[in-house]
């Protein structure tokens, strides 16, 4: 619509204008576009001021009293309408009161409790016509010409309107202006970008407060890489606001037609791809530090897909291939504001600062400080875990902290996944110790920074290589432990699975107190291809805290532990709290999953005892030697006992057969394992 025809839009006139979500509200016109038959309008909302263009029509619909009349033409006054000739062609219009047409005229769609404008009623009754007028009964002209129809029938015009629009523009794709068809994925990129029209961005600011949270989960959307960028994927994640993810899904119906499934996820923070290193830690880690000197225990994990920037985010820039600039990373950053802490504010703590760093892999601990030694998880008398042999370095600055970090994180394992062909297939923790400097050196804090493994859904859970199987099942079984201990962190006195995996056990003086606290960050990928992995990261980040898109909510499922309390003899405090994992996760923890995890306990439960024992028969040989030695000896006598010499050999044998039978037995029950959880897996590859 030209402009001439609206000339009562103005810049500072009060309008009503309706947003995405429905609401309808007053806002000013800040500027007219006449190219364009567009409005700018500003209004006050939250504390700050909000702005959008609109078209000119669709102000007028909410506004009809801005609309300029037609002019006259000269030969029919407005005053005046010709007479029909017959009266079987006139139709006569009753005389209305005032108030009765201009209240018909405005009838708009407003949210309840809203009042209407008196100014717009007062307009509308001015222009009014309230004396008898005979006009010519032309159908055409009186839909045209008649104002007073209802909302209902407004809004199936609008959805017909809307229909038609859609048929024209699936029929001749060829009217996508401003399009390049040449894209794989034009369709769908045409759809996202007209949905990012729609939406009000306000991302998140270095300046913006720092919220303090017990658990604080966010969400960092990377940039399309050069691979990505190379085949032309579609950046499918949208980050409007600083707590909003919205990734649009390509989906496709049975008839070939492309639309987009619009899904809402809502966090703590969420960083678009323009925020780098420093921003992510100044909202996540950093506010942890400070944790650690007032005596607490801070975790900080790194979860999501394999490339999608765990490793980036955590451990700093790749300037090359396999080489990494750990300067930039959060554990250095980590690390700067430890030391820097320690020099000033708390000088008079007199305290040490050592650092470890150890990866799990496989269910199995590695110290990635001394040539991956493998290490021991015990539990002692007192219910605290330790990891058996783990070396602590002791550093006195951030200098030295970056050496550690870069020796040990190129040792780290990484293989090939059915997703990824260079994949994190380890937990990688690095610990910032505190500790007192007197006898004995009692911890006074920790920080753990975890770069968890890539989560790829146990995918290969179903490989056909038992070692990836294994690998897979591991991942799967701490992803969903991890998740359940931090939900029990945000519900006081709920039960802590921390038993269900190896790195929940590490990481139990992590989950329990007061002064306690963690961060989450979960990493996406944006391209199209990843579309499905971003999902899943997205709804495990979801579930930890589940805020819901309007903000927090009841928890989906809680542990009910009176469940397990009858049976509390016949299962092993593991095995409970993996029967737990499965209450509370019944939708990715299938019966065969539970078994499977069940069977890939025992084994490594098992392998375990048989490389120990089998040490322990290689040292004990010696000893045999000795005692066969010191036995036969007694033979060269001439007058030896021999009954004697009977007993005692009897009693060696004895003795020694009953060492090595029982480890048989070990390794009999250890083959049985390795049947099962083959037939296991078979019921995976056949669903």
């Amino acid at each position: 619509m030209p402009i001439a025809i609206s000339t009562q839009l103005a810049v500072g006139i009060s309008v009503d204008i309706q947003r995405s979500d429905g609401r309808v509200h007053s806002a000013v016109i800040s500027g007219v576009n006449e190219q364009s038959s567009s409005v700018t309008v500003e209004w006050f909302e939250h504390n700050e001021t909000k702005g959008k263009e609109l078209d000119i029509d669709a102000i007028l619909r909410l506004n009809p009293h801005l609309q300029a009349v037609e002019p006259a033409k000269e030969k029919e006054p407005v005053s005046r309408v010709k007479r029909p000739k017959s009266t079987a062609e006139a139709v006569t219009v009753a005389q209305t009161p005032v108030s009765r047409i201009s209240s018909g005229i405005n009838r708009k769609s407003y949210i309840p409790g809203r009042p209407t404008s008196s100014h717009n009623i007062r307009k509308d009754a001015d222009d009014c016509v309230t004396a008898p007028v005979t006009v010519k009964k032309d159908p055409a002209a009186g839909r045209k010409a008649n104002p007073r129809k209802s909302n209902v029938v407004k809004e199936i015009e609008k959805i017909q309107e809307q229909r038609e629009q859609r048929r024209a523009a699936a029929s001749k794709p060829q009217s996508h202006a401003g399009v390049d068809k040449s894209h794989p994925h034009w369709q769908f990129l045409d759809m996202i970008e007209e949905y990012r029209e729609q939406l009000e961005f306000s991302p998140l600011r270095l300046d913006d407060v720092i919220e303090d949270h017990q658990i604080c989960v966010c969400v960092r959307k990377r940039p399309l890489n050069k691979k990505e960028l190379n085949r032309r994927d579609v950046d499918v994640a949208t980050i409007p606001t600083r707590h909003d993810v919205i990734i649009h899904e390509p989906k496709q119906k049975v008839d070939l037609t492309k639309y987009l499934e619009n899904q809402k996820f809502r966090f703590d923070y969420a960083f678009d791809e323009n925020a780098d290193n420093q921003m992510v830690y100044r909202y996540t880690a950093q506010p942890l530090v400070q944790c650690i000197f007032q005596g607490g225990m801070a975790t900080c994990f790194a979860y999501g897909q394999t490339g999608s920037g765990k490793t980036h985010t955590m451990g700093g820039e790749f300037v090359s291939k396999g080489q990494q600039n750990c300067e930039k990373g959060i554990y250095a950053l980590a690390a700067r504001d430890v030391f820097k802490l320690m020099q000033s504010k708390y000088r008079s703590e007199n305290l040490l600062v050592s650092v470890s760093f150890f990866e799990i892999y496989s269910g199995k601990v590695f110290d990635l400080l001394n040539n991956k030694l493998k290490l021991r998880i015990l539990e002692d008398g007192k219910g605290q875990v330790q990891v058996v042999g783990l070396k602590e370095e002791s550093v006195a600055n951030s200098e030295q902290v970056l050496k550690l970090l870069s020796s040990g994180t190129q040792v780290r394992t990484s293989g090939q996944t059915s997703a990824n062909q260079h994949s994190s297939r380890s937990h990688a923790i690095f610990q910032l110790i505190l500790r007192k400097n007197v006898r004995n050196r009692p911890l006074h804090g920790k920080f753990s920074l975890i770069d968890l493994a890539g989560n790829e859904r146990g995918a290969d859970t179903s490989s056909a290589d038992r070692q990836t199987r294994m690998e897979g099942a591991e991942i799967n079984k701490s992803l969903l432990a991890l998740k359940e201990c931090i939900r029990a962190l945000g519900r006081k006195g709920a039960h802590l699975p921390f038993r269900a995996s190896k790195l929940t056990l590490v990481l139990r003086d992590s989950f329990i107190g007061d002064n306690a606290r963690t961060c989450m960050i979960s990493t996406v990928s944006p391209g199209n291809l990843c579309c499905e992995h971003t999902l899943n990261t997205l709804r495990y980040a979801d579930r930890v805290k589940e805020l819901g898109t309007e903000g927090p909510r009841e928890p989906s499922k809680v542990f009910d532990d009176s469940a397990f309390t009858h049976n509390s003899n016949s299962l092993s405090a593991h095995n409970s709290d993996l029967a737990l994992l499965r209450t509370a996760n019944e939708e990715e923890v299938s019966d065969d999953m539970l078994d499977l995890h069940a069977v890939i306990d025992h084994m490594q439960g098992l392998e375990d005892e048989i490389i120990e024992d089998y040490k322990q028969s290689s040292e004990l040989i010696d000893k045999w030697k000795a005692e066969d030695t010191k036995l036969l000896r007694t033979t060269d006598r001439v007058d030896y006992d021999v009954e004697s010499f009977a007993q005692s050999l009897s009693t060696v044998l004895d003795k020694r057969i009953g060492y090595l039978t029982a480890l048989r037995d070990k390794v009999s029950s250890f083959r049985e394992d390795l049947v099962n959880e083959e037939v296991i897996a078979k019921r995976f590859n056949k669903k």
